[in-house]
């Protein structure tokens, strides 16, 4: 009984009731009660039974799978190249961090991780099926956001985080170099303003989808700037910079390859003129006065010398690499700690077939002008996630945001790949006649 009451009860009910509206609501407002849930909840509320962990996430993913499997709408899904590489990636993280401490404890974690991996990302392959479904998730983002702006203005002003009523979160409000850094029901001001950065593109997009505006994405907009600026994190406001980029890089969405390429001979040339190595330019990200730029380098930097330490299956501790770097903040080095190369390169692999997926979708020549801008918004989103690997290892509800994106990515390359071949059907058909006698 006493590892139940590690959940609040109003937590515990919030997370019933939300998963039975996830079993009764129609397929397209299935995942409303989810995102609600998770961005309200925080994280650590759980249950246990018999040691294993039941997070809300699980219990509402639970939920979501039982419903899908009683009404058949896993059905019609075929597996593309980014759902296959989901797979592959989840599996080599269990079997590289399972090798590498060489316990059942290990094997565990990593299945419950999964699980989490897993049970979004096919949940909202599963329930959002095309373009107007996006919307709607987009939409109820934005209505999501407007409470947690709220919050976190009284947050900011007060001192006392609301969500802490909820449990999993501090009463008071951690202050740094004399700055608030408010974080909502997130466990760090960094993951909640990672999670306001990344919905900037998608309200964008949304703003004018149809014949007419929408407010709420304005104000969704708005929303996502004030939570931001309340995290007082340089993290987030880079993030949020990169959003806004995204945003403006959609003038430049036919020459993106020159953009790509630019970027990259520009680093390159910059590794080769500069004194310290390239990856030192994060010394010189630094927003806010409670930046640790400097500890973000030393961690980049050491991951690259000891390549030989981790490459094989990752490496338990990465204290021994200096002065505080057991704590990694990067999510792309904390992948790598616990699953090796192999295990980095097909997280690498998944975001760039995303980002492939953005770029077929506008060249299929199928989607209208409103439909062209949240496919493009899906992918500057991801980008907004990437800036922000480089300042923390995602681990409470920004992976949500994240595995959601990727979904919804995928989503999007199902629909390409069907279109072009009903194209090729339609084509084929066509050539018969023309071959066939008179």
């Amino acid at each position: 009984m006493e590892d139940f009451n590690q959940i609040h009860p109003a937590s515990l009910v919030f997370a019933l009731v939300s998963g039975f509206l996830m079993l009764l609501l129609p397929k397209r407002a299935a995942m409303v009660p989810l995102l609600f849930a998770v961005v309200f909840i925080p994280l650590q509320q759980r249950v246990v039974i018999f040691t294993l962990d039941f997070f809300v996430l699980r219990i509402l993913v639970l939920f979501g799978w039982v419903r899908v499997m009683m009404r058949g709408e896993f059905q019609g899904i075929v597996l593309n190249r980014v759902d296959k590489l989901m797979i592959l990636w989840t599996l080599s993280s269990i079997v590289m961090y399972t090798i590498l401490w060489k316990t059942s404890g290990a094997f565990i974690n990593r299945l419950g991780i999964s699980f989490d991996i897993i049970g979004v990302y096919f949940l909202t392959r599963f329930l959002v099926r095309d373009l107007d479904d996006i919307v709607w998730v987009i939409k109820t983002l934005a209505v999501v956001s407007l409470p947690v702006a709220a919050a976190m203005i009284v947050e900011r002003t007060t001192g006392r985080n609301l969500f802490s009523l909820l449990g999993g979160v501090p009463d008071y409000t951690i202050i740094r170099d004399g700055k608030l850094r408010c974080q909502g029901a997130f466990s760090h001001s960094i993951t909640a303003g990672s999670f306001s950065a990344s919905l900037l593109p998608l309200f964008w997009a949304a703003r004018k989808y149809g014949k007419s505006r929408h407010l709420l994405m304005y104000v969704g907009m708005a929303a996502a700037a004030l939570i931001t600026i309340s995290t007082s994190s340089s993290g987030p406001a880079l993030s949020f910079i990169a959003g806004v980029v995204g945003i403006l890089m959609w003038r430049f969405r036919d020459r993106m390859r020159q953009v790509r390429w630019g970027l990259a001979l520009t680093l390159i040339g910059l590794h080769i003129v500069m004194n310290a190595p390239v990856w030192a330019l994060i010394l010189k990200v630094k927003i806010f006065g409670a930046s640790t730029a400097y500890h973000r380098y030393r961690l980049f930097d050491q991951f690259v010398n000891r390549f030989g330490e981790w490459w094989l299956y990752g490496v338990k501790s990465t204290a021994s690499w200096g002065f505080w770097l057991f704590d990694v903040t990067n999510h792309f080095i904390r992948i790598a700690v616990d699953g090796g190369l192999i295990t980095l390169v097909l997280f690498i692999a998944i975001l760039s077939y995303c980002f492939q997926s953005v770029g077929r979708a506008l060249k299929s020549g199928s989607l209208n002008a409103d439909n062209e801008k949240i496919v493009w918004a899906l992918g500057a989103s991801l980008f907004v996630h990437i800036i922000s690997f480089f300042g923390v290892s995602y681990f409470d509800q920004i992976r949500v945001i994240l595995y959601l994106n990727l979904a919804l990515l995928g989503t999007v390359r199902a629909l390409t790949e069907k279109e072009a071949l009903k194209k090729q059907v339609e084509a084929k058909q066509a050539l018969k006649t023309v071959e066939s006698p008179a």
